[in-house]
């Protein structure tokens, strides 16, 4: 299998995106960030569609809303607008197609998880005109998670170890990632305000989406589970019968965060749920598909280094250079055997959600 999708950079990998759209013919809308990536390059959440506006059937295809989990999902949208097989199926449908190339352009480019300001964007998709909600599992733990050294002395690492014996891992992963909006300078920060790309997200789907019956939409992510295993995480309506579409479409191995049958927990703010809120009208069926990477404490690792790095900017280069290097390497398995893993996993999952959307009996 071709892995050439793959890129180096979210310079190159933008690059690849735009020129795979106009072989395929597509028209690009980008919506440019308002900073500059790390090469001094454009940053943009580049937007194409294939198919009509006005198809029944919706499609998304969506990559990096945490930055430096990009390198996947832009490798996935570029196999898939590559193959004009499968373009040319699309073509023939009730059916769109809309791929979200770079969702957090700033943290992709700057090989960060997290955005400009600091804020996981897949904790960000709340309700800011309510109370925001609290984490205080969190602030239990906030200071071991984020030591004043690098690497992080044994004390704090001993802390953590002693809180997953006390509550259990899974309580553990679920303080640190749930979201937080208790400390601006901390791991998986929800923010105070609606992000850019939230807001660019939201417009988006207002434009394509609210015309649509039904939406099916799958959002590429790295980091948990087994190496080079994608995850079939259901992302919708917490309801049996949504889950139960869920399995038909995509398989028995579907898992949930609510049941414990996922490598993820129980997450606020949630990119599905400005999709269900722009869009009502439709069915959806949202999917995360997961590739793990890296064992978890090891990912957990890279993350307090570069959240250190992030609190410390005055860091020698050498440094900073190993602690971007971990982070790359834990969201990102620059492996051929990896990326095929990836490629061929993705083409059942996208192929299964086209059968999905166009089913006649729903």
């Amino acid at each position: 299998m071709d892995v050439s999708s793959f890129s180096q950079s979210y310079k190159v990998a933008r690059k690849n995106f735009l020129k795979a759209c106009a072989d395929a013919s597509l028209n690009v809308k980008s919506h440019y960030h308002p900073l500059l990536g790390s090469e001094g390059e454009k940053l943009a959440l580049d937007v194409a569609l294939l198919g009509p506006p006005s198809a029944s059937n919706l499609m998304v295809l969506s990559s990096g809303v945490h930055g430096v989990e990009g390198f996947c999902g832009s490798a996935i949208q570029i196999d898939h607008l590559r193959n004009n097989e499968w373009i040319e199926r699309c073509q023939n449908q009730d059916l769109a197609v809309l791929f979200l190339h770079a969702i957090n352009p700033y943290g992709f480019s700057w090989l960060r998880r997290v955005n400009e300001d600091n804020v996981d964007l897949n904790r960000n998709f709340i309700n800011f005109n309510h109370p925001l909600p609290d984490n205080p599992d969190y602030r239990s733990i906030a200071s071991l998670l984020l030591p004043q050294r690098q690497p992080p002395t044994l004390f704090s690492t001993l802390g953590l170890a002693s809180y997953a014996l006390r509550h259990g891992t899974k309580a553990l992963q679920t303080a640190i990632s749930r979201g937080q909006h208790s400390h601006p300078d901390g791991l998986f920060f929800a923010g105070k305000e609606p992000t850019w790309s939230n807001h660019q997200v939201r417009q988006i789907i207002q434009r394509l989406g609210r015309q649509c019956q039904r939406i099916g939409w799958i959002d590429i992510h790295t980091g948990l589970g087994p190496c080079g295993i994608g995850e079939r995480i259901y992302k919708g309506r917490n309801n049996p019968d949504d889950i139960a579409r869920a399995r038909h479409w995509w398989g028995e191995k579907v898992t949930t965060n609510t049941d414990g049958t996922s490598s993820s927990t129980v997450l606020n703010g949630t990119l599905d749920l400005a999709v269900m809120e722009e869009c009502s009208q439709a069915e959806y069926n949202g999917l995360t598909l997961e590739y793990g990477t890296k064992p978890g404490p090891t990912v957990l690792k890279a993350l307090r280094a570069d959240q250190w790095l992030q609190n410390h900017p005055n860091t020698d280069d050498a440094l900073r250079l190993k602690i971007k290097r971990q982070l790359r390497d834990a969201f990102y398995i620059d492996t051929n055997t990896w990326k095929q893993q990836v490629l061929e996993q993705a083409r059942e999952v996208i192929e299964l959600t086209q059968r999905g959307l166009l089913k006649k009996n729903h």
